[in-house]
């Protein structure tokens, strides 16, 4: 019940305007500001050194550009030539050629055909620097017209690109069906967005079963899955199948988020399997940011305390 009702209070902060309007123009005011411990930094510069620093680790890297939910043409037209731009510095500065990207930063809520140009833009601009390009998932709201797009740019052949799917959406199990026939590369999450129950689990049971019922078969059925979880009882699950069935380490990845359980990060890594990390940057960090927050007590715990440390 506690989970739920933080993750509604940081979801109601993360929907303010104002309050995003208010930390994109004071930023990360000092190194120690507590965004940071989830977040790369503002800056191209400040994100390309973060990833520097997770590879000379040994871990993989996705890099995404925070900015979700444009409302006008020009911000998603800025947004698609930022993208490009951070490919260009990725490649220059010899950062692993993967990034993340939300279709709404794109312009999916303005306009639909706007949208898929840019995704275009994107993807003709990775394909040339040989860059792949993950759509995350949003909410379910977006769920099935992100689905679309990602159909309408495998049909003309993008094959360097993959989507997210979010276990706690009762809709997954099926979209995975889909995507699984396509040979499309999925990332399973949990999901962070607070839903209404008529479209997803509302008990934590029924998304970890859900989850472990769709990292099974992409396992065992999909095309280089990425395993994107900090549940331990879920990494475990994932690693007791591919043991199980003789699947090979470089068959699939995990994925886990920049600054959140980096126990677990450090302990898969030792073990040999492939990491990889989803480094966020920009300055519209604060809706990221609230969701982190939410998505466990643990992660306000520990920004409360980091409060009061700078006091």
């Amino acid at each position: 019940m506690l989970d739920a009702v933080s993750k509604g209070f940081f979801h109601l902060l993360a929907r303010s305007r104002t309050l995003r309007k208010l930390a994109s123009r004071h930023g990360m005011a000092t190194p120690r500001s507590v965004a940071r411990r989830f977040i790369a930094g503002e800056e191209i510069d400040e994100a390309l050194a973060t990833c520097r620093a997770i590879q000379a680790r040994g871990m993989l890297v996705t890099l995404d550009h925070l900015g979700e939910s444009v409302t006008t043409l020009a911000e998603a037209d800025t947004a698609s030539r930022d993208y490009l731009q951070l490919m260009d510095r990725m490649a220059a500065a010899g950062i692993e050629r993967n990034i993340s990207i939300k279709l709404t930063q794109l312009g999916l809520d303005v306009d639909l055909g706007i949208a898929v140009d840019n995704v275009r833009r994107v993807l003709e601009a990775a394909r040339r620097l040989d860059f792949f390009v993950r759509i995350d998932m949003e909410s379910s709201a977006f769920v099935q017209r992100t689905l679309d797009v990602f159909d309408t740019i495998w049909q003309q052949e993008y094959r360097n690109a993959g989507v997210a799917l979010q276990a706690m959406l009762r809709r997954s199990e099926k979209d995975l069906d889909h995507l699984i026939a396509l040979r499309a590369r999925v990332r399973l999450i949990k999901g962070a967005y607070r839903e209404p129950g008529s479209v997803a689990y509302p008990n934590k049971g029924d998304v970890d079963r859900a989850y472990s019922r769709m990292l099974r078969r992409l396992l065992l059925e999909g095309n280089y899955p990425a395993i994107a979880t900090h549940d331990p009882a879920m990494i475990a699950e994932a690693r007791h199948v591919a043991a199980e069935h003789g699947i090979a380490r470089d068959r699939f990845e995990f994925q886990m988020l920049y600054g959140i359980r980096r126990d677990i990060q450090a302990a898969l890594l030792a073990d040999g399997y492939r990491l990889r990390i989803y480094v966020p940057y920009g300055r519209e960090w604060f809706p990221y940011f609230m969701r982190r927050l939410g998505e466990r007590p643990a992660n306000a715990l520990f920004v409360a305390r980091s409060v009061l440390a700078e006091r």
